[in-house]
């Protein structure tokens, strides 16, 4: 008889990955995993001291999993850029819901006491520089402006990875580009700036 292919942690975070999807990570135990890869228990007790070990490395791995999702995204979906973010995160919370659950919301590591919070999150600061960037507007506008996009995007994601809502993507496109257009013009019309962002409503 061949022997067995060896167990490796790829093949485990592959594992689970597959698992969370179909099930929820509630579902992930060691005889889980074991039963998937039809091996014993051992092998992932030597790839991992634990299983808060093995979770730690997978909600990274999972995390990459979503970047790679935002990707395919970007290049399926004819969308502006400044609405790839809030478009591509609802749009992961119904396509993928079991692991939105994970990442963003019971194993979501952000607590903000304050807004200046949200960006002590790596890549936080990037994403909101180019957000500016792209809508037009001063840096420390465009901060505050990407918190509140994503609190909004962030609420009607929950709402549907909950199955509380259900809207398509043309009516999630207009209630994003409404709520940005109203809230830019605000801020420029605080700091006195004339408002042109016709960009924003085609």
């Amino acid at each position: 008889m061949p022997p067995k292919p060896k167990i490796t942690k790829e093949m485990i975070l592959t594992t689970v990955l597959d698992i969370t999807r179909k099930t929820g990570f509630e579902a992930v135990n060691a005889r889980s995993i074991a039963g998937k890869l039809q091996c014993s228990t051992r092998p992932i007790f030597t790839c991992y001291e634990n299983m808060e070990e093995l979770k730690a490395e997978f909600l990274d791995f999972a995390f990459e999993y979503y970047n790679q999702y935002v990707e395919k995204y970007k290049k399926s979906e004819q969308v502006v850029s400044y609405l790839l973010f809030p478009l591509s995160y609802i749009e992961f919370a119904k396509e993928e819901t079991n692991l939105f659950r994970l990442l963003f919301i019971s194993d979501m590591d952000l607590d903000m006491l304050e807004a200046n919070d949200f960006y002590r999150e790596l890549g936080n600061e990037a994403k909101a520089k180019a957000f500016s960037q792209m809508i037009g507007v001063d840096p420390k506008q465009g901060k505050e402006i990407f918190l509140d996009l994503f609190l909004y995007s962030h609420g009607i994601a929950v709402l549907t990875a909950t199955g509380k809502l259900s809207f398509d993507n043309r009516n999630l496109e207009n209630m994003l580009k409404n709520f940005l257009s109203a809230y830019v013009k605000q801020e420029r019309e605080k700091a006195g700036i004339s408002y042109g962002i016709q960009s924003l409503s085609h």
